[in-house]
């Protein structure tokens, strides 16, 4: 069953609107790179829309009517959208779900050491990752540093041109002959990803001078005493922007795309939405690379919470309300897929597999093995999907996460499901995935927008 490819599809005026939403994606890649940057950019895009905090609704007295847009963040993390459509809720919500943390590598609590006249900062990598990609690349840091005051300092080093940048290092070939010989897994274990921050001595200093040096920079930078490290949230990402990839430039080469290409093109499909008769919202969600947990995952009560307020503020607060408004929800749980690779083609099974160029994909069930903890989408709910983006002129195609004996995966998908809504998972082809810079094509990227949009119309 051979799908359309999408660039055969478009006319010179979508080709031009399809660059400058790319150009748009890439800004945002660049600016955001951590959790907490993409829920402040997105409350900024979101605002500049109309959308209003829930939080001043609700402290006003206020009632939201349909066509009102309100947002609401939880620990700066995690965002939920919401455009009031001419239904009543407990019919239901349109949903578009991402998440917008990526794998990394963090700080840790008690960092600081100076090891043969060099400081390191000793981390923890976070989400799945081949250890070995992430030595001997430009790497910048960024978060937050909370003070016992109450302040927080913002931290992003390593992403302009003047700026310094962070590495780990490696052994060189001549002396690595034990190291080749381990597997991939190893060959670059956890404790060996601490990251190098200085080798300028502090003058008059005997001990530790290299560590005193970067905690007078540190002092001076950002006000920052050893202990405040504590209280500091770290994280350490591929140094530089986007970039158009391919002598073609069809394709975007950026790190995070999984899955900040789902969370941009949901966004911009929600903010760009006019006058819904179903209520649509976005749920832009923290925590997936690790299973969705914590206060500001999927799994946590930050939906199911804000949508009591906002039943509420509808003049409809149940319980029962909210139920049935969950459960007669629809839900695409965007997240991106591996595209098939020509030189690991082994891994795949053709005839199911994502494609660059090919559109949207979606993945009816996720899991491993024999579907173990997925998520299996009605084909009720496909063939309504069908119906909607065939209307719409969307290019798309279905996939799996690899051979069946090999892959495996998921997402938000088995967690939304529970309520007893219609979910599938969707999104975008990648290349390289997981790696610290992931390869996507345009295309695919323009698609799911467009699908979306479609989506959430209905």
């Amino acid at each position: 069953m051979e799908r359309k490819i999408a660039w055969n599809e478009y006319s010179e005026e979508q080709l031009q609107q399809l660059e400058g939403f790319c150009g748009g994606y890439k800004d945002f890649l660049t600016k955001c790179k951590t959790e907490r940057e993409c829920v402040s950019e997105s409350i900024r895009m979101a605002e500049e829309k109309g959308f209003r905090d829930l939080a001043d609704v609700i402290a006003a007295g206020e009632s939201l009517q349909p066509g009102d847009k309100v947002y609401a963040q939880y620990m700066k993390k995690s965002l939920l959208l919401f455009h009031i459509g001419t239904d009543p809720l407990e019919k239901g919500m349109a949903i578009l779900g991402a998440h917008i943390d990526s794998p990394r590598i963090d700080v840790k609590q008690n960092p600081l050491y100076e090891e043969g006249g060099m400081a390191y900062l000793d981390t923890h990598y976070y989400g799945g990752v081949k250890k070995y990609q992430w030595v001997t690349i430009p790497l910048a840091l960024h978060g937050v540093i909370a003070k016992k005051d109450g302040s927080l300092v913002q931290v992003c080093l390593g992403e302009k041109a003047e700026d310094p940048v962070l590495v780990i290092t490696d052994l060189l070939p001549h002396l690595a002959q034990e190291q080749m010989e381990k597997n991939a897994k190893k060959v670059v274990e956890g404790e060996k990803l601490d990251v190098i921050v200085g080798s300028l001595p502090l003058a008059d200093e005997e001990k530790d001078a290299v560590r005193g040096k970067v905690l007078e920079i540190l002092k001076e930078k950002y006000d920052m005493e050893e202990e405040d490290f504590l209280s500091a949230e770290l994280e350490l990402v591929p140094a530089g922007p986007a970039r158009d990839a391919g002598l073609d430039s069809s394709m975007i080469l950026a790190y995070g795309q999984d899955d900040r290409v789902c969370a941009y093109t949901s966004l911009l499909a929600m903010l760009e939405l006019d006058a819904p008769r179903q209520t649509a919202c976005c749920f832009l969600c923290d925590k997936e690379e690790i299973g969705s947990v914590g206060a500001t995952g999927a799994r946590s009560l930050f939906l199911e919470n804000t949508v009591a307020e906002l039943l509420d503020r509808c003049g409809c607060g149940s319980p029962l309300s909210l139920r049935r408004c969950l459960a007669n929800s629809r839900m695409l749980s965007s997240d991106v897929s591996p595209a098939f690779d020509p030189l690991y083609a082994s891994a795949f099974e053709k005839k199911n597999a994502g494609y660059l160029g090919r559109g949207l994909c979606f993945n009816k069930f996720t899991g491993s093995g024999g579907k173990s903890g997925a998520n299996d989408a009605n084909a009720e709910y496909i063939a309504e999907l069908r119906r909607i983006l065939d209307e719409a002129g969307v290019c798309y195609h279905t996939c799996e996460l690899g051979r069946v004996d090999l892959g495996g995966g998921g997402t938000i998908a088995y967690v939304m499901a529970l309520y007893g809504m219609q979910v599938i998972d969707s999104g975008v082809p990648l290349l390289s995935m997981h790696a610290p810079w992931e390869l996507s094509s345009k295309a695919d990227v323009f698609e799911a927008y467009r699908g979306y949009k479609a989506f959430l119309l209905g």
